[in-house]
């Protein structure tokens, strides 16, 4: 079963069409194709596994609401649980738009606000912003797996291709899942699905977020926009350039491409399972 985005015969052959930029993002050759070959593999993980559906955090962005539409269409709305996980800095927009979409969709959803968990956990550490905000992202997972366990369902992990390649999630926390629908797709190419399966515009013009302390954006933290990220992990992974002709093709300074590529190494660890000796 494929897992990953088909891409244009001209990003294929190497024939990089160019954006007022100077950019090359890739695309998704036939929308329709891509999200068949995800519904099936949705399908199919549920089915092998024995369970009665899926459950995900439902938090109004992006990657979380293309994967509820994509699992309400695989397994029918009855058969996905959307859990709304708020804490106080969560934008009210978004606690907004993460209803909307589960009433769209027409998928039991329950509200679980972590403020109460976190007024009773964090007095108990010592921890700079990103630390605690670690540990909303593992109370989250917590509830998460306490759902499937409770009703047999598989987690949902709603991260996409990019943010995997830059280990930007919580490890255990949003990096723990048992599915992975939009691992296969960059940001850009969750975009375009998006408006394929038809979620509401704002949604997929909102800034990333993982919103957990205020002001906080993906793109400020990785120093770098999806766009031009994306094209330099398409043209590194999937059509092999060297790091020189990925600067020079884009018109961006070597060192960050380089600083790009030296993350991906890094963050290495995040997306393997813990290493462990030979057996003796």
């Amino acid at each position: 079963m494929r897992k990953f985005p088909i891409l244009s015969d001209k990003a294929k052959r190497g024939a990089l069409p160019r954006s007022s930029e100077s950019m090359f993002h890739p695309t998704l050759e036939d929308p329709p194709r891509t999200c068949r070959q995800i519904l099936s593999f949705i399908r199919g993980e549920v089915k092998e596994a024995g369970a009665r559906g899926v459950v995900l955090g439902l938090s109004g962005g992006l990657d979380s609401s293309v994967c509820a539409y994509l699992c309400a269409r695989a397994l029918g709305p009855e058969r996905v649980l959307g859990l709304l996980m708020p804490d106080e800095v969560t934008p009210p927009e978004d606690l907004r738009d993460a209803k909307l979409v589960a009433r769209e969709l027409g998928i039991p959803h329950r509200l679980l606000p972590l403020s109460p968990l976190c007024r009773r956990i964090f007095p108990l550490l010592r921890g700079d912003r990103k630390a605690k905000g670690n540990v909303k992202a593992r109370l989250r997972m917590l509830l998460l797996y306490y759902a499937a366990n409770s009703r047999n369902l598989l987690v949902v992990g709603t991260g996409d291709r990019s943010e995997l390649l830059m280990g930007y999630f919580t490890k255990y926390g949003d990096g723990g899942a048992d599915l992975l629908p939009l691992g296969g797709l960059f940001k850009t190419q969750v975009r375009e699905l998006a408006r394929y399966l038809g979620v509401p515009e704002p949604i997929i013009l909102k800034p990333s977020t993982p919103a957990l302390w205020p002001g906080q954006t993906a793109e400020k933290e990785l120093g770098i926009s999806y766009e031009l990220l994306d094209s330099i992990l398409h043209l590194r992974l999937d059509l092999g350039k060297d790091p020189r002709s990925i600067g020079k093709e884009l018109g961006v300074p070597q060192k960050l491409v380089r600083g790009v590529l030296e993350r991906m190494e890094r963050t290495e660890h995040k997306r393997r399972p813990p290493p462990s000796p030979s057996p003796p």
